[in-house]
């Protein structure tokens, strides 16, 4: 089967013929890939910020947000059949451990990661597992819905912790109306009474962004923290959702949050570097976000069904995902990036 593949560190991904994955354990299930979403973590990949955490041995398969097909199910699985159509949740998890039995799906104690850890979904073929695997309607089309294993996924996770705080009168700002960030304000707009606030560089972005949900736009020029903090009574929001996690979005949130306020970090790339006299006199929270559960990913699933999310996407067959990620890295891809092998085409 084709995949693309990363030889090297900081070199473009190169697109193999590799043996196809087969159902050899109990659990085992294989899904042939209809549509797998480009991530900005796939560029931090290739650039080695995952090398030492995940530990992975070069050269491996990229892609952890994957939809399509059962193609092969190992003898012990009952929740599935060939032909069914699936969005695979990116982690294989034991389902044993106490993370595992508390829902806190994405801390399993025995975890893989497939696109990060092990081979991934850029591929004709991917190997996960019984419990990864969520059956959905045959009418869905995997491209329409890959990019929501992950993207979807952490974005309402985020939201999700928000829902304490986000009673009526508050308001949510969002640093970045891209892949997560789009998804995002559709789940505060459709989980939460907040004023929604949305700050990013592209016009573009910002039209989809008041089409989706947001009450308030505001373009990066230099003045964008004054216009937040103009909107929040000078007092900042009560919730920062940074979707960007770079570039200054870092030192914007932190400006743009109100004393007391709670600050989701999303987005990475780059350090978060606040005294810790500043944290301690404005009860600042720095909450992270890895991902999401299985129940988060079914919740997501109901609002996409009830048309309160859904992506705004760009598709790419599979050989040119090279042009996909310079596309992403340079600011060109509005939405989710998918990629969709010539076997799904």
């Amino acid at each position: 089967m084709k995949a693309a593949r990363l030889h090297a560190y900081h070199d473009p991904l190169a697109l193999d013929e590799v043996d196809e994955p087969r159902a050899a354990g109990p659990l085992d299930v294989v899904v042939r890939i209809g549509a797998a979403g480009l991530c900005r973590t796939d560029l931090h990949i290739q650039e080695g910020q995952w090398a030492e955490k995940s530990g992975v041995t070069l050269p491996y398969t990229l892609g952890h947000e994957n939809a399509g097909w059962i193609h092969e199910v190992g003898s012990g699985v009952t929740n599935v059949e060939v032909g069914d159509t699936v969005i695979v949740h990116p982690f294989i998890t034991c389902g044993l451990c106490a993370s595992c039995r508390r829902g806190d799906d994405m801390h399993c104690a025995n975890g893989r990661f497939p696109g990060i850890s092990e081979d991934g979904g850029f591929a004709d073929f991917l190997l996960t597992s019984a419990r990864s695997v969520i059956k959905l309607d045959p009418s869905l089309e995997p491209k329409d819905i890959a990019a929501l294993a992950d993207a979807g996924l952490t974005a309402i996770h985020a939201v999700k912790k928000t829902l304490p705080v986000l009673s009526p009168g508050t308001r949510a700002v969002v640093i970045g109306a891209g892949g997560l960030g789009h998804i995002g304000i559709q789940c505060l707009a459709a989980m939460t009474p907040a004023e929604i606030i949305v700050v990013d560089p592209s016009e573009p972005a910002l039209a989809l962004a008041r089409e989706i949900g947001a009450n308030h736009t505001v373009k990066v020029d230099g003045s964008h923290v004054d216009k937040v903090r103009e909107l929040t009574d000078g007092l900042g929001a009560e919730v920062i959702l940074d979707f960007v996690g770079e570039k200054g979005a870092v030192e914007d949130g932190i400006a743009m949050i109100q004393d007391g306020g709670f600050y989701y970090v999303i987005g990475y790339g780059q350090n978060l570097v606040v005294p810790t006299i500043d944290i301690i006199s404005r009860e600042i929270s720095f909450i992270g976000n890895l991902v999401g559960t299985y129940a988060d990913l079914d919740e997501l699933m109901t609002l996409t069904a009830q048309g309160k999310v859904r992506l705004h996407t760009s598709t790419y067959p599979l050989d040119a995902v090279n042009d996909a990620m310079a596309d992403l890295d340079g600011g060109r891809l509005q939405g989710r990036g998918i990629l969709v092998p010539a076997s799904a085409a």
